[in-house]
């Protein structure tokens, strides 16, 4: 790995940057990046609830490398918080360049996810299990 740091989390996503996901200079877009990181906390929240959840906010990303088309996006998830109906989470983006090993990050935020009820209304996070996995 190239990047001094290590990812933090679990890998919760992989996927393969395409040419539909680029601009015309081989850039993948920004959006795409994000989207991958909103599926993945998805992904971890609803593990936790055991349950529907939904994105209620991500707070400031900044991209600090691009992703280029053949690039591997790698997305970690931490689990930071849990409130009555919501569960915090820093998310990560990581490129593994294309054929070699080299990992970069592209960007982190914190996303804020609530659990929902059959009828989408937010509910109660049970707590049990999710409150050891922080300590």
């Amino acid at each position: 790995m190239t990047d001094v740091a290590m990812p933090k989390g679990e890998l919760t996503l992989r996927t393969l940057a395409m040419p539909g996901d680029a601009n015309a200079a081989g850039d993948i877009f920004g959006g795409w990046v994000m989207a991958q990181m909103d599926l993945s906390a998805g992904i971890r929240a609803a593990e936790i609830a055991h349950g529907r959840v939904a994105t209620v906010a991500v707070k400031e990303m900044v991209f600090k490398m691009p992703v280029k088309i053949g690039d591997t996006l790698c997305i970690y998830t931490t689990l930071e918080r849990i409130g009555r109906t919501s569960i915090t989470l820093t998310i990560e983006a990581w490129a593994q360049r294309y054929l070699t090993p080299t990992m970069e990050k592209v960007t982190d935020a914190v996303f804020v996810m609530v659990a929902l009820d059959a009828q989408g209304r937010p509910t109660a996070v049970e707590t049990d299990e999710a409150q050891e996995r922080i300590a």
